[in-house]
């Protein structure tokens, strides 16, 4: 009696056990997937921060649009990833500079 009840819960424990087993791995693995985009949109915000803070040490002026940026500063941004929003106001006062994450 003892092993028939032992098999028949083993061959629903075992198959209950795999597929939590993988919902866990695929949750982890989504989560890591959002903390690297994250990770990538803070590290454009900084990049790009820094850059305009340099464009107004070295002349004076804080750029007036991000092309300047890209072209004489060395900036990259994935297009097809983010959208940045770059507000020039004057050229001695800090541009309003936001990143969008376009999969979100």
């Amino acid at each position: 009696m003892y092993n028939r009840f032992f098999k028949a819960c083993t061959v629903f424990l075992i198959p209950l056990a795999a597929v939590a087993v993988l919902l866990f791995f695929l949750t982890a693995l989504s989560n890591m997937d959002d903390g690297k985009a994250l990770e990538e949109k803070l590290q454009l915000e900084n990049a790009l921060k820094s850059s305009t803070v340099a464009c107004y040490a070295i002349e004076g002026a804080y750029p007036p649009n991000l092309d300047y940026l890209i072209e004489n500063y060395g900036i990259q941004i994935n297009g097809t990833r983010f959208v940045v929003k770059y507000e020039y106001q004057a050229s001695n006062l800090m541009p309003d500079i936001t990143v969008l994450d376009q999969r979100k």
